[in-house]
């Protein structure tokens, strides 16, 4: 069994800055718009890129909670698909990966 503390650490890091960053985006998503009718057309632009970046932030947060999940369970770096070793190469470019590049591939 392949020991992937290192991974762990980095994705856990990773979690925690994802975190704040959807903190802070929740804080100005929050934010009262202004009264100006004309600027708040401005505001509600900009309010729909944060809830986009929010959205990506969210769905990167859940999928590190579940490659961390898979760590503990003793799953990680294995092929959700095929049950094969994802390469190392892999879940270093791509340290969520649930399924080995063939796989992915053909999904």
């Amino acid at each position: 069994m392949t020991d992937y503390a290192a991974v762990e650490q980095i994705l856990k890091a990773r979690f925690d800055e994802l975190n704040a960053r959807v903190a802070e985006l929740d804080a100005l998503l929050q934010a009262p718009l202004s009264a100006d009718f004309a600027e708040q057309a401005g505001d509600l632009e900009g309010h729909e890129s944060l809830v986009i970046l929010e959205e990506q932030a969210l769905r990167e947060l859940g999928s590190i909670k579940a490659a961390l999940n898979r760590i503990a369970r003793g799953t990680y770096g294995i092929c959700a698909v095929c049950g094969e070793p994802i390469p190392v190469k892999r879940l270093e470019a791509v340290p969520t990966a649930l399924r080995c590049v063939t796989c992915e591939q053909q999904s």
